[in-house]
């Protein structure tokens, strides 16, 4: 049965909250689980992935009485990029410590250093009590560039295709195609902007990204015709535009910069997304009034958000 679910497990940017007053939306980092035609796709790894891992692993031990009956946990990983707030849940994602589970994980850092050798250092060794190599599962690394594309086929290991024009970038009709492009617009090495399609559907996550004046045309064209763009939204524009303390050249968006690109590219539906830590509920329920009444059809995301594409 075809589906191409999107479900979100951590909105939060820079750091994860536990308060009271965040309890509506949510205090986990970056993190937005889909399902399409059978296939698990997760993109980023901050501590929205935890909750993940043990959905999966309760999944996996009501699927049989011991671990040769059991179905293996499959799943593909989209890193954006290798900042904390979008790693912090990876080491304690639980199907990775199972060696049954096949883990695929892409993303990319610069031209001179491999996503593999970057989380080596930065999550495990000297900051886990596991290295890299230690890890039980399946788990294979892989760098990814706006030339390629990743095909998802049922039976099949992840399948890397060269992409240099939109007809490279056809695929079979129970195929989902994974395509990405680099934008610079966030330090300090850039981040990767993914497009998940499937059929005639398609999902654009752009988040760690600052707009530019009149809008961003990579990511307008990138993003054109989508059901679905995930756009970073870290920002008020008064608190973007403050005087005392700008955020420009952050890296990040505000909620008026997300709606311009929505409109520009002309995605059907647009969600806010990687919201400012020191936004409580109040905050962004104001946020969320101010935009209900411009009718763009624009949803805040919040932890447990679920929105089905087909």
């Amino acid at each position: 049965m075809s589906e191409f679910n999107v479900k979100f497990r951590g909105v939060r940017g820079s750091y994860p909250i536990a308060n009271k007053d965040f309890l509506q939306y949510g205090g986990n980092t970056s993190c937005v689980e889909v399902n399409v035609n059978g296939h698990l796709i997760i993109l980023d790894a901050g501590t929205g992935l935890i909750e993940v891992g043990n959905r999966l692993m309760k999944d996996y031990i009501s699927s049989g009485l011991n671990a040769s009956e059991r179905t293996p946990i499959r799943a593909t990983v989209l890193i954006s990029h290798i900042h904390q707030d979008h790693l912090q849940g990876f080491t304690f994602f639980r199907p990775l410590h199972i060696s049954s589970s096949h883990i695929n994980v892409f993303g990319n850092v610069n031209y001179n250093e491999s996503l593999s050798d970057e989380l080596a250092e930065l999550l495990f060794g000297k900051s886990f009590p596991l290295d890299l190599g230690d890890i039980a599962g399946n788990l294979n690394i892989r760098d990814i560039s706006e030339t390629e594309g990743i095909i998802l086929r049922h039976g099949e290991d992840p399948i890397i295709k060269r992409i240099e024009n939109e007809n490279d970038a056809k695929v079979e009709n129970e195929d989902v195609l994974i395509t990405c492009y680099r934008s610079y617009a966030h330090p300090q090495e850039g981040v990767l902007v993914y497009k998940i399609s499937y059929k005639d559907k398609s999902l654009v996550y752009a988040t760690d990204k600052e707009s530019y004046a009149g809008g961003d045309k990579k990511l307008v064209n990138f993003a054109r015709g989508c059901n679905l763009l995930i756009h970073d939204a870290q920002y008020t524009t008064e608190d973007y535009m403050d005087s005392f303390s700008p955020k420009q050249g952050y890296g990040h968006s505000t909620f008026d910069m997300a709606v311009e690109a929505k409109n520009q590219s002309g995605a059907e539906k647009l969600v806010f997304f990687h919201y400012d830590p020191g936004y409580d509920d109040d905050r962004l329920n104001r946020i969320k009034e101010q935009f209900n009444q411009t009718k763009d059809n624009t949803i805040l995301a919040y932890e447990g958000l679920e929105i089905d594409l087909l």
